[in-house]
């Protein structure tokens, strides 16, 4: 899964980069600090790993990966070439889903580009950089068809498609809105057009906001906002979490005691991420690597075996499959299979989230 982080200059986004991946890019309190777009990947936490490590005594353990990519904080006419975010966006076309990070705190001491906060207005700049980008685009792949199409008539469902898709970002709309037919959604899927991007927001709050009974007038215009776009959000506070990551597992426990927290923003940012993809992670186990694999909902069996590799999906036989709370409670492998927990599915079979599996297959 690869994620793309946005928004404006200064709300916390290569802060919240930093923690999620533990790296060390540059975050201070001036805009365009992020002059490249930076990437980095971060463990997905799964306890099941742990679990399964234990009992099978595995050398190695492998959890699943989400790859980051924070680029440059775009601003207002960020698509004529003002500020660097904007000439960065090609690399986050191809990501899964999109995080745009909304500033929700107030803090003298970190400008704000358009010196006051306004949440509700920050994301409208962000989406009206965005639509601007792929309009630029459309247009761009309109002349490339507009000549094509005179010796290939059968471009002309995708010029139709083309011409749609410019009108409704000329009236400031985003891509995702428009209605399309199977054919049509492949096009569109192969434009990697940004507004047309699955998003999840993220309402960066102050230390003394993270546990507040009630949410603040900032986060709740980003909650009401997400809600009518029919998008997750979820409250982090990056400062908090660039402090935690800086931990060991142990301290890390500790200190969100201490401040009443009961999830990371990195676990908040990865379940949100897994429900709104709709993907789920099956395991493998065994002596030499207990390991997570992402998938879609809905893969079946003979696909996900080739998400370890492709000879095993073209050898596919069966997929010794056992649920992973029904593996616990038998206590090993063998007693799971002596008690007839452990189910032979064939290419057919559902993946399910949790599902311990070893394929077999002909070489």
């Amino acid at each position: 899964m690869k994620l793309g982080i946005i928004g404006l200059p200064n709300v916390g986004k290569s802060t919240l980069f930093n923690s999620l991946t533990k790296s060390s890019v540059e975050a201070t309190n001036y805009p365009f600090t992020t002059t490249e777009s930076n990437i980095g990947n971060a463990a997905v936490p799964d306890i099941r790993l742990g679990v399964l490590e234990k009992m099978y005594n595995s050398k190695k353990v492998t959890p699943a990966t989400i790859e980051f990519v924070d680029i440059a904080g775009l601003v207002r006419g960020a698509s004529s070439g003002q500020g660097l975010g904007n000439k960065f966006l090609t690399n986050i076309r191809e990501s899964d889903a999109l995080v745009h990070v909304v500033r929700c705190f107030e803090d003298s001491n970190v400008v704000h580009v358009d010196g006051d906060i306004d949440p509700l207005r920050d994301i409208e700049t962000i989406d009206l950089e965005l639509i601007l980008a792929d309009l630029d685009l459309v247009e761009r792949r309109i002349t490339r068809v507009a000549k094509a199409i005179k010796s290939d008539k059968s471009l002309a469902k995708e010029m139709q498609l083309l011409e749609r898709l410019k009108a409704m970002l000329e009236e400031g709309k985003l891509a995702k809105g428009i209605s399309a037919d199977e054919e049509e959604a492949l096009i569109l899927r192969e434009m990697s057009l940004l507004t047309n991007k699955p998003v999840l927001y993220a309402a960066n709050v102050s230390e003394d906001e993270i546990n507040a009974e009630s949410p603040s007038e900032y986060v709740k215009a980003v909650e009401d906002y997400a809600k009518a776009q029919g998008a997750p959000m979820f409250a982090v506070c990056a400062q908090i979490e660039a402090e935690m990551a800086q931990l060991e597992d142990d301290e890390r426990e500790m200190f969100m005691s201490e401040l009443g927290i009961n999830e990371s923003g990195l676990d908040k940012l990865i379940a949100t991420s897994y429900e709104l993809l709709g993907l789920i992670s099956f395991l493998t186990a065994g002596e030499k690597e207990s390991r997570a694999w992402t998938i879609k909902r809905g893969t079946k069996a003979v696909h996900a075996a080739g998400k370890i590799h492709s000879d095993i999906e073209r050898g596919f036989i069966r997929a010794e499959t056992v649920f992973y709370d029904d593996l616990i409670a038998a206590g090993t492998y063998n007693a799971a299979k002596e008690k007839g927990l452990v189910r032979l599915e064939g290419k057919e079979y559902i993946i399910k989230d949790g599902d311990v599996i070893l394929f077999r297959f002909n070489v």
